[in-house]
């Protein structure tokens, strides 16, 4: 649940507001969420609640906005009795104005250690949480009590933005910001000094003068008094062109962050393939998507690149392999993460944060921040840094969302099955089967070149039955390069020619195609995986829907969607169209004869003309239906070419 004072009193649950009505309920609620745990006696909130002239029911009267309050606000907080008054406890619930403060002492400390463009971002963030005027809502009483210095706090954070965004070199962005708030707070030596600095860097001397000396006038005015130090020591240093009052770095290159940021450099990249071989043309399209990229005005665009194909195609080698040879691009390091378990589940993103941000040279007590508290730790940590940032096996945007930096400097590469919405088609690049050129070099590189040369005859049937699958070349390299003879190709090219044995040999230590592609197919709805069982029984490789509604009696329009999703599974290619312009959707070889396995598991379904729907009778046997192959399933490769 989340709590807001920074604006008008109020509470939401997820996504929807919570109906609290009536200044009186607002207020106690306020009045109780600003105690921040500690006992708020009968006497302070009759007060707050009425001023001087309560009524005679006081007391009945609190009770019952209490009640209505616990009703609304349900079982994530709790309104506890304690003389001489009420507490409120919101155990792990969002209060925005603790988040501010939190945010804002973050912020100051990266002040004062320079990191502007961190204290900027984590400022900025800061500033964001507030909607409005603070307790809009509320008496004038507890307005009165506690306004002024909710006020205070957020000059106190605005003017330390500014001075970090004036370090950064936004003097130019800042003047027309500073003008207004001058105007608005003419009392406020630090603002006016900032605009005078803002003005000096932009070659406006006289009008930095001029702002002096309109507010010694207002000081003098309003208080009495002459200017302070901290507007003095600026107009001095105006009028002698002070060095220091020159811009200190450009928003592109934040000279105070480098240093600390040297401190902690992560570098957590698995080791690059020392074999790596061909793919050259997705190679070039990858390093033009990870160059830096830059707007008009000179500053870094956000860039998000997804790798996508299906599993043991050399997603993550290909990641992998350009990211070694760009380190030198990305001078605050680079993050690697698998967002997968061994067994392919996806990971909680609370726990991909917590390993990134201990990367980052984080101390955290895990146990105790929550995932929005990570979220904001993160981003912070990441702002304004030139690093990359693999995403390893994205499950979905929901997975993605947390995980996502929030400024542009940070490069994230993701690699996935799926397309996602969180990255635009021209920066997603769709890896598919070697050719036979690459997976002849791939064989080679693992089994070395005079090995090869021995049988061309059996290498070209091997790399024939791997079906240009990376993975699967890689698992009989591995075992052809403890052979010493050729023979053993000869021996292992004749099993793999048995369909039936392919997979069972395609198969070494913790790399297994099986499992690989198995682990797309119990991502697919129920439906899905019973409809790819029925398709590999047909002995169709490549179709058009209206060729597979036909020969599974079923619809075009739901075997074409159906085949869309098993695209979007990274299962099956779109390969072409036929002579009447309709699309051809084709399984590869690999997935059709793991989809042959799963069709045995499932009992064949008889197509009558009273059933015209026979497909959906299966969906309940599928679920529980490959008793064996989930025994087959272990720790997945990490990388494979």
């Amino acid at each position: 649940m989340d709590f807001r004072l920074l604006g008008s009193v109020g509470a939401r649950r997820g996504a929807e507001p919570i109906e609290i009505s009536g200044t009186k309920e607002n207020t106690l609620l306020a009045a109780l969420l600003l105690a921040r745990g500690k006992v708020v006696s009968d006497e302070r909130l009759t007060t707050l609640l009425w001023g001087w002239d309560p009524p005679k029911t006081v007391s009945a009267q609190i009770y019952t906005y209490i009640s209505r309050l616990r009703k609304r606000l349900g079982a994530d907080v709790e309104f506890i009795r304690r003389q001489p008054g009420y507490l409120l406890d919101i155990h792990d619930s969002r209060l925005d104005l603790a988040e501010f403060e939190k945010l804002g002492q973050l912020g100051g400390a990266a002040l004062q250690e320079g990191h502007h463009a961190v204290a900027a971002g984590t400022l900025r963030t800061a500033l964001g949480l507030w909607s409005g005027e603070a307790l809009a809502n509320v008496t004038p009483q507890l307005a009165q009590a506690y306004v002024p210095q909710l006020e205070e706090t957020w000059a106190t954070v605005l003017e330390q933005r500014i001075e970090a965004d004036l370090a950064l070199g936004a003097h130019q962005e800042l003047i027309a910001e500073l003008t207004g708030l001058v105007a608005e707070y003419p009392l406020r030596e630090r603002l006016r000094a900032l605009l005078m600095t803002a003005l000096y860097r932009c070659g406006r001397q006289a009008d930095a003068l001029h702002v002096f000396y309109e507010g010694r006038q207002v000081l003098s005015d309003e208080l009495g008094i002459d200017p302070s130090t901290t507007l003095t020591d600026v107009y001095q240093a105006v009028l002698n062109g002070a060095p220091h009052l020159d811009a200190q770095s450009r928003p592109d290159v934040d000279v105070s962050v480098r240093p600390a940021a040297r401190e902690c450099i992560p570098s957590t990249l698995p080791p690059d393939l020392p074999d790596f071989v061909g793919r050259e043309e997705l190679v070039k399209k990858l390093y033009a998507l990870l160059r830096p990229v830059h707007d008009g005005a000179g500053h870094d665009r956000a860039r998000r690149i997804l790798v996508t194909g299906m599993g043991g195609v050399g997603k993550t080698a290909l990641a992998l392999h350009l990211s070694h040879s760009l380190r030198a691009s990305f001078s605050d390091g680079q993050i690697y993460v698998n967002l997968r378990y061994p067994n392919g589940g996806p990971k909680d993103p609370k726990e991909v944060l917590v390993g990134m941000l201990h990367a980052l040279g984080e101390d955290l007590d895990s146990d105790r921040e929550t995932l929005d508290d990570l979220v904001r730790r993160y981003r912070v940590a990441t702002f304004g840094k030139h690093m990359l940032i693999i995403l390893d096996n994205a499950v979905g945007d929901l997975q993605l969302e947390p995980l996502l930096p929030n400024s542009s400097a940070p490069t994230v590469l993701i690699t996935g099955r799926t397309r996602m919405a969180s990255v635009s088609e021209a920066n997603t690049l769709q890896v598919g089967p070697m050719s036979r050129a690459d997976a002849f070099l791939l064989l080679t590189a693992v089994v070395g070149a005079g090995r090869m040369a021995e049988s061309s005859g059996e290498a070209r049937d091997i790399i024939a039955h791997c079906a240009g699958l990376p993975l699967a070349l890689r698992i009989v390299g591995t075992r052809l390069a403890g052979r010493t003879h050729w023979t053993a190709a000869v021996r292992l090219a004749a099993r793999l020619g048995n369909p039936r044995a392919r997979l069972d040999e395609l198969r070494l230590g913790d790399l297994d195609v099986r499992r690989s592609l198995y682990a797309s197919v119990i991502q697919l709805p129920p439906e899905c995986q019973v409809f790819l069982s029925r398709l590999a029984r047909t002995g169709r490789r490549a179709a058009s829907a209206a060729d597979v509604a036909a020969e599974l009696v079923m619809p075009v329009e739901h075997a074409e969607q159906l085949l869309e999703t098993l695209v979007d599974g990274a299962l099956m290619n779109v390969v072409g169209v036929d002579g009447e312009k309709r699309l051809i959707y084709r399984l590869h070889d690999l997935v059709h004869l793991l989809a042959l396995e799963i069709a045995e598991e499932v009992p064949a379904v008889v197509r009558t003309p009273s059933s015209p729907r026979p497909w959906a009778r299966a969906v309940s046997k599928m679920t529980a239906a490959p008793a064996r192959l989930p025994s087959m399933l272990g720790r997945p490769s990490s990388v494979c070419q």
